[in-house]
């Protein structure tokens, strides 16, 4: 009798255990977020909602190229520059993309270096990375030019279906808009990395706890998000 109320108790707190377990996997999640900061938190949940919007314009980019009976331009041929006489096909785009990514290597370096406190290394690389940045920018603002200069506008294209120029106009724009908003931004804290705020604990906009880096790491989230967009809308308007 003895042996069997024990084994009805042992088999009691097996189940309750094992519903415990289950509750404890299913929030989980909810644990390991206690220990992020708000700021880490919140650059994630931008970058997911920024995911849909960048998304949903991909999305339309392909529903209008598919729908449409007009025939489609040829990236190779509207993205070609003549240089030296040779007609080069998306040589602007392939250095974009290029400076780019290179910039998502520095911005790596600068975080790493922010984890060691070395402000210095941290600083210069993340006024690298923002270099990086404006020289996509300005060859951004080159290819704008030249495709006005050629006729292309949000309403009309020379060389076949009208939505041509609308989206590569509004998803080429948002995304410069993103690069731009992160060189203003990657200046702003290079530029207190380097005056020692994070050291001192110096008050002021984006400054973190005494000691902190994190900001650094922030920054290159975003940065890095914004690299890896590029390079599904260099796959799917310069390579389609």
């Amino acid at each position: 009798m003895a042996e069997t109320v024990l084994a009805n108790i042992e088999k009691r707190r097996t189940t309750t255990a094992g519903w415990q377990g289950i509750v404890a996997d299913w929030s989980s999640d909810q644990r390991a977020f206690k220990n992020v900061s708000w700021g880490k938190a919140m650059m994630w949940i931008f970058l997911l909602s920024d995911t849909f919007i960048f998304g949903c314009f991909l999305l339309s980019y392909m529903t209008a190229r598919m729908s449409t009976t007009v025939p489609w331009p040829n990236p190779s041929e509207v993205f070609a520059l003549t240089i030296a006489g040779q007609h080069i096909p998306l040589i602007l785009i392939a250095i974009m993309t290029f400076v780019l990514i290179s910039s998502s290597g520095t911005m790596a370096m600068a975080v790493n270096f922010g984890y060691r406190h070395d402000r210095r290394k941290t600083a210069m690389l993340m006024l690298v990375t923002a270099a990086f940045g404006a020289t996509f920018v300005g060859m951004q603002a080159f290819e704008w030019t030249k495709l006005i200069m050629e006729g292309v506008r949000p309403w009309e294209n020379p060389w076949g279906a009208e939505q041509f120029g609308s989206c590569f106009f509004m998803i080429t724009g948002f995304h410069g808009t993103h690069v731009t908003i992160g060189v203003i931004f990657l200046i702003i804290i290079a530029r207190k990395v380097w005056r020692g705020d994070f050291e001192t604990g110096h008050r002021g906009f984006f400054t973190s706890r005494k000691g902190n880096y994190e900001i650094v790491e922030i920054t290159g989230l975003y940065w890095h998000f914004v690299d890896l967009v590029w390079v599904f809308i260099f796959a799917f308007f310069y390579l389609w």
